[in-house]
């Protein structure tokens, strides 16, 4: 009878509390107050027993537990916000949760440059139906980016989805055909032609495409503002509502859309906010 009732307790415990077991022995990312990089705010006075909501530049951000981290005699609950690259270390930054305003400071870094060639002309200078093309295929992934699930067990920590050295960083400040255009906004791993990409961790597919700029590409919310985009992909081996785990084959290296070569180009978006994938690698 003891025994039952013991499992009769554990049977009934609430997802909160699984949730805050689970999130007990996870690991941070790590935290670099930078532009791309990310924030851990400790959300003092926020004792609730649920999450509260915190928001940054209007979106939502990953609010977790702050046991078993280096916050928890600061604040009951942590927020982890993702810090766009137009962020201006001048300006003081602002997060709101219920009520309670928080802020904080980034410092400056300063990104290297990186000159490329493009073969195709209109991938650097795209025609009047391109650009409609490229308007419709953003807004489906900024919708990926703004997807909001919350999982059982939130991910916090990646395993690299390809094998290869680092042929871009995130951040460059990127010229092709020595035109100015936006940041490197992911990482670039250089593999064979046709090599396996795989799931960094669990989450659902919530896009695929052949983009113009991207080429084939999948897009994984893996919850709580957090998702992944895979570009330049020579197959895809997944469909849209697709459950995955960490190692499941999402497709195969290759060269399409705008690209020198063969390789993979690895975002990762928190609070729809494009950030430093070294950040969240497990080694």
């Amino acid at each position: 009878m003891i025994q039952l009732s013991r499992l009769t307790r554990l049977l009934c415990l609430t997802p909160l509390l699984l949730w805050s077991l689970n999130a007990a022995a996870m690991q941070l990312p790590d935290e670099s107050k930078v532009p791309g990089g990310i924030v851990v705010i400790p959300l003092t006075g926020q004792n609730s027993a649920s999450a509260p909501s915190a928001w940054y530049k209007g979106n939502r951000l990953m609010v977790l537990p702050s046991k078993g981290t280096r916050y928890e005699a600061e604040s009951h609950w942590i927020a982890v916000a993702g810090i766009p690259l137009s962020a201006k270390p001048s300006e003081k930054q602002h997060v709101r949760a219920n009520a309670t305003s928080y802020y904080f400071e980034i410092d400056n870094k300063e990104y290297k440059a990186q000159y490329l060639t493009v073969k195709n002309k209109r991938h650097v200078d795209p025609d009047p139906e391109d650009v409609k093309r490229w308007r419709r295929e953003k807004a489906k992934m900024v919708a990926a980016y703004k997807s909001w699930s919350e999982p059982a067990s939130p991910v916090t920590r990646f395993e690299l989805p390809a094998k290869g050295p680092y042929s871009s960083p995130f951040g460059l400040r990127r010229f092709f055909n020595k035109q100015p255009r936006n940041p490197h906004s992911g990482l670039d791993i250089a593999a064979p032609h046709g090599d396996p990409i795989t799931a960094p961790a669990a989450g659902v597919v919530v896009d695929t495409g052949d983009y113009f700029f991207n080429g084939n590409t999948v897009i994984i919310d893996h919850g709580f503002g957090l998702t992944t985009m895979y570009c330049h992909m020579s197959k895809i081996d997944v469909q849209i509502g697709d459950k995955v785990s960490t190692g499941t084959r999402l497709g195969a290296i290759g060269k399409t859309g705008r690209v020198t070569g063969p390789h993979l180009h690895w975002s990762v978006s928190l609070n729809n906010t494009r950030v430093d994938p070294i950040l969240f690698l497990n080694n």
